[in-house]
């Protein structure tokens, strides 16, 4: 089942002056997990309840599988739900929870036990069918969550942050779980999350959202690997922008600190997508003028994290592995030369664009 939504639209307040999405447009690959991806405010849960008809659309469409469901009711949408804080009903047994979608439609008594059974197998909860939601754990919580959600095969599956209530060790053995999951059900699956590792990991496909619009949709690699502007290398993989010109086929920022080789036209102006873990450093001995210089380190693990001041002041975040770091002899206050070999340098657009 695939999902496309065309030129919507939303706004809220009185006067309709607050951007929920607006003219978004996207498809969902069939059989697929797509990541609705961006920060707080950026439209992604609003756009979630227009594709499951929980809110109306002040304008745009929405198609599952070519046909325009945008005015059908949420029951006949074939989609099932997941929010971030489980949305399970406390006085209910696991086994009910599951089961409600299925007791709404009146399904039989040996229907419906035969599908609890088989979703408490593919969600690893068998035997927890008597107990009550508070006597599970978050993750087991999430779980029956799903299981809910799929009771009633749903053609689509919708999830709100699944995972934003758990802590960092139960998200990431989540994401596995969910992977697992979906292998299995494959099932359509949009995703919402403001984390972009967990975007990363687990997609096929990720729609990056800001105030309210789309700034770039693609693959995972794509994205991260060709960005269409610094919003979205810095989002996804906390690249920082510089900005400089190019001089004698070199792209120059920095005042001169740093270069690299570009095919361009000298006087272009041009910017550079830095990642932390792409940078290179080499400490510089002796009396060094225009160097940067390292300001902060932190050892976290295996990994180095750095903060080196560039001679514009600018402010440059480095992370390299601790081997790395201890046979280059570099500490604080260091000189050191900024390799950008590994940086992607490309012509800026215009500023007037």
């Amino acid at each position: 089942m695939s999902v496309s939504v065309e030129l919507l639209s939303k706004r809220f307040g009185r006067s309709r002056e607050v951007v929920g999405v607006d003219r978004v447009s996207f498809s969902a690959p069939e059989h697929g997990i797509t990541s609705l991806l961006g920060p707080s405010g950026s439209g992604k849960s609003t756009l979630l309840r227009l594709i499951a008809g929980l809110e109306v659309p002040d304008s745009g469409g929405v198609l599952l599988n070519g046909d325009d469901v945008t005015k059908t009711p949420v029951r006949e949408r074939g989609v099932g739900f997941v929010f971030q804080n489980y949305a399970l009903f406390r006085h209910m047994t696991v086994f009910d929870n599951v089961a409600f979608g299925l007791s709404v439609r009146r399904a039989a008594s040996s229907e419906i036990g035969e599908r609890v059974g088989d979703l408490l197998r593919l969600v690893q909860l068998t035997g927890y069918e008597h107990r009550f939601p508070d006597q599970l754990s978050g993750g087991q919580r999430q779980r029956i969550a799903l299981a809910r959600a799929l009771a009633t095969r749903p053609r689509v599956l919708l999830l709100d942050e699944p995972f934003g209530a758990l802590d960092t060790r139960v998200r990431v053995e989540l994401r596995e779980w969910l992977s697992r999951l979906h292998e299995k059900t494959q099932v359509t699956t949009l995703l919402v999350t403001h984390d972009q590792e967990e975007a990363l990991e687990l997609s096929e496909h990720v729609v990056l959202l800001r105030d309210g619009r789309v700034e770039q949709a693609g693959s995972p690699s794509e994205m991260y690997e060709q960005p269409k502007n610094g919003f979205v290398a810095s989002f996804l993989g906390g690249a920082q922008v510089l900005t400089g010109r190019v001089d004698r086929g070199r792209a120059v920022f920095a005042r001169e600190a740093l270069s690299a080789e570009v095919d361009l036209k000298d006087g272009d102006l041009v910017e550079a997508f830095i990642r932390p873990q792409d940078v290179r450093l080499e400490k510089l001995e002796g009396t060094v003028t225009r160097a940067a210089r390292v300001e902060r380190v932190v050892r976290v693990g295996s990994t180095v994290k750095l903060s080196v001041v560039l001679p514009n002041d600018d402010k440059l975040a480095v992370q390299m592995p601790r081997y790395e770091f201890d046979r280059g002899g570099i500490g604080l206050g260091d000189p050191v030369r900024v390799d950008l070999r590994e940086v992607e340098v490309r012509a800026a657009l215009d500023a007037s664009e």
